[in-house]
């Protein structure tokens, strides 16, 4: 019986140093005393909400079901903090890859978990409880990431924290707050669906795309398709983007549409055209599509051309880059340690990677650009970035319409989909079975 005890506490003691070390605070290594009388000495009851029971006395079912729960909410905080985490695909901006309804855990063992920043926050929420913030700011801690296997590749798909998610607006809380000042302007927007909320780095909503440029390398768009360093990148299987379908004067088949994969309720009919003025297709099925009799022509849908408004929509919000969706760049992706000269021209770039994720006070005055009070000709970047797009590139709110995702805003990566269901259908035929236990593929 002495020598099983101490064999206990020798193999938990064990895990509990490694994990420390993992954690590089050694002031854990405290908890060590707790380990040592949990196994050896027993003196504190840790777990002062059991009861011991007298032989033959009824157990209180109450009591075991709060020990059962405590227990629940101790052991999954610990793994959804440190190795996986549950999330759901809430839009279609990764059809057909990943498809909205999926129910995905998030691996974070890969590129290493971040240390919370806003530890005050109630078991298995993120952000939100009852349409009230389920968090506390009352502690915050810098950002830290504890070690990984490797960092964020190109042809990643990564969960990351929303990077323009720091400002919410409380009656329309999916929508980009600052796409909507730029449009409506300020004022308008907070009276209207005010007031604003203003979350933590951590507790921003997360968003899942594919990381298609990682620090230091030049990215440009053309043709809707990605080049890095001036070399076309592969096409995945599940990028798709919107054609114009021209057909002979009716519908194609439904039940062609569904065999083919398409999400119904991002196509629409004109029977002004005849046919389908923004219709989503991977390369597969565009092949597929062309071979209809019914199809008199498919055309892509790109935008070569800056739409003749008062506001551009794409990052960095400056009708004289000329940059779209379809024709972006080039653009140097920001890394951590590398120098650029500043200038009031390609200050729209960096203003809020300055001022908002590394945290300085910056301030123009004509063409002199000042950093903490200090004029500045160049500014050194203090952590990676990177540059995500949707699959769905033509239904996709990414790195094209906010810029770049900071390192310190990565969760992880999705590693299997263990439930999907698709919101259209009816019970059980919704249940897609096939995605059932599928591992997602980078």
């Amino acid at each position: 019986m002495v020598h099983n005890k101490w064999v206990k506490f020798s193999f938990w003691a064990l895990l509990y140093t490694l994990w420390v070390i993992w954690l590089g605070n050694f002031w854990w290594l405290l908890g060590l005393i707790v380990v040592f009388d949990l196994f050896i000495t027993k003196k504190v009851k840790w777990a002062f909400w059991q009861k011991t029971y007298k032989e033959g006395e009824k157990r209180n079912a109450l009591l075991d079901w709060l020990d059962a729960i405590i227990f629940a909410v101790i052991v999954v905080t610990f793994v959804n903090t440190f190795f996986f985490q549950a999330f759901k695909i809430p839009s279609s901006s990764m059809e057909s890859s990943l498809l909205t309804g999926d129910h995905l855990f998030v691996d974070k063992l890969t590129y290493g978990p971040r240390v919370p920043q806003t530890p005050l926050t109630i078991p298995f929420t993120h952000n939100q409880i009852f349409g009230k913030e389920s968090y506390s700011t009352l502690i915050q801690n810098d950002y830290r990431r504890l070690k990984g296997f490797r960092k964020v590749e190109n042809g990643d798909c990564v969960v990351f924290c929303f990077p323009d998610g720091d400002t919410v607006l409380t009656k329309a809380p999916v929508d980009d707050y600052y796409t909507l000042t730029r449009i409506l302007g300020k004022d308008f927007v907070e009276e209207k669906l005010g007031p604003v909320v203003v979350r933590p780095a951590d507790k921003k909503d997360h968003y899942v795309k594919r990381c298609v440029a990682t620090p230091g390398d030049t990215l440009q768009v053309i043709d809707g398709l990605v080049w890095i360093n001036s070399e076309k990148q592969e096409v995945y299987p599940g990028v798709q983007l919107t054609y114009t379908v021209k057909t002979k004067g009716q519908k194609i088949n439904t039940k062609f549409i569904e065999e083919l994969g398409l999400n119904q309720s991002e196509l629409y009919y004109s029977p002004a055209l005849p046919g389908y003025p923004a219709m989503p297709l991977t390369e597969s099925m565009l092949e597929k599509i062309k071979g209809l009799s019914a199809v008199e022509s498919v055309e892509p849908n790109l935008e070569k051309e800056v739409e003749q408004d008062p506001y551009s929509l794409v990052f960095p919000f400056e009708r004289e880059y000329g940059w779209t969706r379809d024709y972006f760049g080039p653009l140097v992706i920001p890394q951590k340690g590398v120098t650029v000269e500043l200038t009031t021209e390609n200050l729209p770039l960096y203003r809020r990677l300055i001022s908002v994720y590394e945290g300085h006070d910056l301030k123009v005055n004509g063409e002199d650009i000042f950093i903490d009070g200090v004029r500045a000709h160049e500014y050194t970047f203090a952590q990676d970035y990177y540059f995500m797009m949707g699959d769905n590139r033509h239904n996709s709110l990414d790195s094209r319409y906010w810029g770049f995702v900071p390192e310190d805003h990565v969760v992880g990566r999705p590693a299997i989909i263990w439930l999907s269901t698709d919101k259209y259908g009816k019970f059980p035929k919704n249940i897609r079975w096939k995605r059932f236990l599928k591992i997602v593929k980078n």
